[in-house]
C-alpha cells in the first residue's frame, strides 16, 4: 500500500500517504495503523525501495520528509501488486479462532454476541455506504468505491450469516455432534 502510494502521489510525505490511507478506511480493511506509515517509510527507504527526496521544516511544525519511489521499488510494488491480484489469499479473522470454542459459551451468549457481530456489521455498512454518498468521494478515484462495495457486500453475507447462526443456537441445533 505505500510502495503503491507513494509511487502514485511523488513526490510525497508521509503525512499526505497517512492522511490519503485514512481516507480509504485502509486501518480497517487493510490493517494499517496510521503510527505505523513513518516506520514504514523509514524502513522502506533502509531497503533502497523509496529514496528521501528532501527534508523541510515550516515554522515550529516537526520536519517533513519528501520520498520518491526507486526503481527497485518499483519492481518490488508490481511483484506484490502481481501477487495479490492473481492468488486468492484467506485473510486471517480472530472470529474465527474464537467461533472454533463455540461450545465454551452459553447459549444466550453465543446467540447474543453473534447479534452483536452482525449490528456491528450494519454500522460499518451504514458508515460506508454514507461516505460512497459524501461529496469528498466524489474526489477519490472511482475503484475506491467499488472497494467499499466490496466490503459492504462482504458484511452483508456475514450479517445474514450471524443471525442464521444465532437463530441456530436460540432453536437449541447442537454445534457438537
Amino acid at each position: 500500500m505505500i510502495l503503491g502510494l507513494v509511487q502514485w502521489l511523488q513526490p510525497v510525505h508521509g503525512y499526505d500517504v497517512r492522511r490519503e490511507l485514512l481516507s480509504w478506511n485502509a486501518d480497517k480493511w487493510a490493517n494499517i495503523q496510521p503510527g505505523s506509515i513513518y516506520h514504514a517509510l523509514r524502513k522502506l527507504t533502509e531497503e533502497d525501495l523509496l529514496r528521501e527526496v528532501s527534508t523541510e521544516q515550516v515554522a515550529g511544525r516537526p520536519a517533513r520528509t519528501t520520498y520518491e519511489i526507486t526503481d527497485k521499488g518499483r519492481a518490488e510494488f508490481q511483484s506484490l501488486l502481481r501477487g495479490d491480484w492473481w492468488n486468492l489469499a484467506t485473510p486471517t479473522d480472530p472470529f474465527m479462532a474464537a467461533f472454533s470454542f463455540l461450545p465454551f459459551l452459553s447459549r444466550e451468549e453465543a446467540a447474543a454476541a453473534l447479534r452483536n457481530r452482525a449490528a456491528q456489521l450494519r454500522v460499518g455498512v451504514q458508515q460506508l455506504e454514507a461516505a460512497t454518498k459524501a461529496d469528498w468521494a466524489d474526489q477519490k478515484p472511482v475503484y475506491v468505491s467499488w472497494m467499499w462495495e466490496l466490503t459492504i457486500v462482504r458484511s452483508e453475507a456475514e450479517i445474514l450469516w450471524c443471525e442464521r447462526t444465532a437463530k441456530k443456537i436460540e432453536a437449541g441445533e447442537s454445534p457438537v455432534a
